[in-house]
């Protein structure tokens, strides 16, 4: 494992993506435990991507962390999918551990609602009233923090959730990830929570495995700090950590 530091941010590279989501995942569950020593529950936020897989699986398999005093949310979702749709980020984190331990609390953004602008504004009031201790994030192929596309990100956001239409470097990632067959068939808006609303949370772990993100990383870590690269904010983070693997490193 090599470690170091790029402004504020802590980065780790590990060898290979299995090795990379277990140590993401021993310091998640640390930090859970040390902010449960000192409150009764915390929130935590989840990305949703395959990235993400090996933390997810080595978290659920940890049978010490507290769930029960855990409230989850979800960082963004498509608008307009079905309720039942294996594409849904939140039918993805059911899959793999919203359904799998035992959270005091599970809070979905909604695929399905007619009016994005409402859903976005009741998530919103969600977050704003139980402010978030941990996310657990990625890197888009483009450099997006949840759907935070260059186009659309704003670090000064006043926004806590908002709709947004998605690029098609996102777009298409989502067929590269396999989530969806064709371009065509990938939703063109989402809900996303907004850039300032994430980065407010205290601790912020971020978890980049594959070489389909070398040049996106590269760019977090020596691109200029603004929203052509919405995760190079994380440079500018207190409590940031960035854990990568031999291929999502490869160009560093």
């Amino acid at each position: 494992m090599k470690s170091y530091k790029v402004d504020k941010l802590q980065v780790e590279i590990y060898e290979n993506r299995t090795l990379m989501g277990q140590a993401s995942a021993r310091d998640i569950k640390a930090k859970i435990i040390e902010l449960l020593s000192k409150k009764q529950e915390i929130n935590m936020i989840f990305a949703a991507a395959p990235s993400q897989n090996d933390v997810l699986k080595a978290l659920v398999e940890d049978k010490e962390i507290e769930w029960n005093r855990v409230n989850a949310y979800h960082m963004d979702e498509y608008i307009g999918l079905s309720k039942d749709a294996p594409q849904g980020f939140g039918n993805f984190l059911r899959e793999h551990i919203f359904g799998l331990v035992d959270f005091k609390s599970v809070n979905y953004i909604d695929c399905t609602a007619t009016d994005p602008e409402k859903e976005a504004q009741r998530y919103g009031k969600l977050l704003d009233e139980n402010p978030t201790d941990i996310v657990v994030m990625g890197i888009g192929e483009n450099g997006h923090i949840a759907f935070n596309d260059p186009p659309v990100a704003d670090f000064n956001d006043n926004k806590t959730v908002k709709s947004v239409e998605l690029d098609q470097v996102c777009r298409q990632q989502q067929v590269n990830d396999g989530c969806f067959s064709s371009i065509d068939k990938v939703p063109t808006h989402a809900l996303t929570l907004t850039v300032p609303t994430l980065v407010r949370a205290p601790y912020l772990f971020c978890i980049v495995p594959a070489k389909t993100k070398a040049n996106a990383v590269y760019e977090t870590l020596n691109g200029s700090i603004d929203e052509h690269c919405p995760a190079s904010i994380l440079r500018k983070q207190e409590n940031a950590k960035l854990y990568l693997d031999n291929e999502s490193s490869k160009l560093l």
